[in-house]
């Protein structure tokens, strides 16, 4: 600690300085409260500080989310392709078997099943956690071929008809009809994805790189901020997942429904 007279350091044990010999006696239990109070306050980190290490236990957070979907068991796979994509695919089944078999009713309701059905299973899929797109693209296009193979091949036991397509016009029946289906699996996808990010927007806001403040610094005179870009860039993400997922949505009605009503 310093005396109160002559600023220069004495011990905690002096009673005297012993530059300017004054009497420190009544001074030195405020002194003392007074150093401690400064030790204190110099032990409480910052706000900065604060969210420096939020920022770093969160990015740990992802590195290890990442890599547990990198190592992700035989078994995970197996009961993520069994549940998100054997699943629909038997429910399909069901529905064309209940609506083309038992019931005989009309096969636009089949259609509207098979453009809705796929679509929450991809959603809660990719909303879990981070996915590679490529894998469940695949699987997207085996869901819609597997479904109306299985379709035909249900017919075909009850009327005896081919269960490939025979002409031209029935390949593009075929194909179009998967093709809704796979579209509103991807949707489901996309939709999925953007959830799944804003879910983790906040970790990313808290890790804006020095680059990117020494820019946002530079432009339009302190108005475009950290703060500001990073909104940009959410309302730009949000908007380019939403728009291509309804353009996702809007194919797989186009292609389910072009040759039931005509359009």
């Amino acid at each position: 600690m310093h005396c109160p007279y002559c600023t220069s350091e004495v011990s905690e044990e002096a009673v005297v300085c012993k530059v300017c010999t004054r009497d420190l006696y009544l001074f030195k239990p405020m002194m003392a409260k007074v150093a401690d109070l400064e030790k204190q306050l110099s032990e409480i980190p910052n706000q900065e500080a604060y969210e420096r290490r939020i920022a770093e236990l969160e990015l740990m957070l992802d590195e290890n989310e990442q890599k547990l979907s990198q190592t992700k068991s035989l078994l995970g796979w197996t009961l993520d392709i069994s549940l998100y994509l054997v699943m629909p695919m038997l429910l399909l089944l069901l529905a064309h078997w209940l609506i083309a078999v038992v019931y005989d009713t009309k096969m636009i309701y089949l259609r509207i099943i098979s453009m809705v059905l796929p679509l929450p299973f991809a959603y809660f899929l990719f909303k879990s956690h981070q996915h590679r797109l490529l894998p469940w693209f695949i699987g997207a296009a085996f869901l819609s071929v597997t479904s109306v193979i299985g379709m035909s091949w249900i017919t075909s036991m009850v009327d005896d008809s081919p269960i490939l397509p025979q002409g031209l016009s029935d390949w593009k029946e075929v194909f179009e009809y998967a093709a809704s289906i796979a579209f509103s699996f991807l949707t489901g996808m996309l939709l999925g994805g953007v959830a799944y990010a804003g879910k983790q927007r906040h970790r990313r806001a808290a890790r804006i790189s020095p680059f990117m403040k020494a820019v946002a610094t530079g432009l339009g005179d302190g108005h475009m901020n950290p703060s500001n870009i990073h909104a940009i860039m959410k309302t730009l993400q949000d908007y380019g997942g939403t728009i291509v997922a309804l353009g996702t949505t809007a194919l797989s009605i186009y292609t389910g429904l072009k040759g039931i009503i005509g359009f």
